[in-house]
């Protein structure tokens, strides 16, 4: 039977790329890819690929872009990236706490998509077994 595998590739939408590559990249800290498709931008991200594109849908037509859609980032340190956040201006939803994953926090891009963040723990043949 054919069943899916797991998540492949995460894309948003917006109006304004340049200002989203803007935004990912200066403030965030994400790094382009060297090629992109035309009417996107791909970022070096692993292990999946996050790329924002030009729309194919009426973004005008609803104020809670992504509602409902949970969009999370790893990263080496959310208590960091926070205050790294904290201090370029952007929108924090939440500070960083503990969760399911480790520690976790929440910002809006400026174009109104919520994306958390959150530690990875060290790969299992790095942690120190009991």
């Amino acid at each position: 039977m054919p069943h899916l595998i797991g998540p492949d590739f995460i894309g948003i939408q917006t109006e304004d790329l340049e200002a989203a590559r803007s935004f990912y990249t200066e403030v965030v800290g994400l790094k382009a890819a060297p090629h992109s498709p035309p009417g996107a931008i791909v970022f070096d991200t692993k292990p999946i690929p996050f790329a924002v594109r030009t729309p194919v849908v009426d973004l005008g037509a609803t104020d809670r872009l992504g509602w409902g859609v949970a969009i999370w980032f790893g990263c080496d340190d959310a208590d960091s990236l926070h205050d790294h956040l904290v201090r370029q201006g952007a929108h924090i939803e939440f500070s960083p706490k503990e969760g399911p994953f480790g520690r976790y926090f929440a910002f809006r891009d400026p174009f109104g998509y919520t994306i958390t963040a959150h530690t990875i723990a060290a790969p299992i043949d790095q942690r120190v077994r009991r």
